[in-house]
């Protein structure tokens, strides 16, 4: 079953009480920016979608919206989900960069674009690339010609990420401690052991 979308205007449409929104975004981005609707977390890299229905207690004909800031995200956890048997399960398009797109209410520490508040895991690409490309950059002119190849793997990799809409940073930087900080804004990821937000929900 091919996993399908919805539009940003279509969710925001959508009966609160009989669809669940679920972010799959890291708990540092969540507490950044998010739809002013009714979320549940559950962080991508710690998603076990029969987890989920267990603790949420839901039906595999739930309706479900899946989001990340941009879609990729989503589209592997709803693939997780349609696996899993759930047949009611779309993606957000464009995710929470097309919510912010339309002009939708934002909840979060950082609801306008701005360098304040959790850096997204689209600046810590940017920020760990860069880096790398200057690292690179710097050892091949100093230390020894070969180091140049570094930065062009970089770059070439930036490209295909580009290309495909697939990140191995972004996938990489997922598992870094800091977007991996339990609770935040009074949600908790799946599998997180703080019990300040029964079903990992909230408004």
């Amino acid at each position: 079953m091919a996993v399908q979308e919805i539009s940003v205007l279509a969710a925001a449409q959508t009966d609160a009480q009989q669809t669940i929104f679920i972010d799959v975004r890291t708990s540092a981005e969540f507490a950044g920016k998010r739809p002013a609707r009714t979320l549940a977390l559950a962080p991508l890299t710690d998603l076990s979608p029969e987890d989920f229905a267990l603790r949420h207690g839901i039906l595999p004909d739930t309706p479900l919206i899946l989001l990340c800031s941009s879609g990729n995200r989503a589209q592997k956890a709803a693939e997780k989900f349609v696996e899993a048997g759930f047949s009611d399960v779309k993606v957000l398009q464009g995710g929470v960069n097309a919510w912010e797109r339309e002009g939708l209410p934002l909840h979060g520490t950082n609801p306008t674009p701005d360098t304040r508040g959790p850096i997204s895991l689209e600046r810590q690409v940017r920020i760990a690339a860069g880096s790398l490309v200057v690292l690179f950059g710097a050892l091949g002119f100093f230390a020894a010609p070969v180091f140049i190849w570094g930065a062009l793997f970089v770059g070439a990799g930036l490209v295909y990420a580009g290309i495909s809409n697939t990140c191995g940073m972004a996938m990489l930087l997922t598992q870094a401690p800091w977007n991996k900080s339990g609770c935040t804004g009074g949600v908790c990821s799946i599998g997180s052991q703080s019990k300040s937000s029964p079903g990992a929900s909230c408004q």
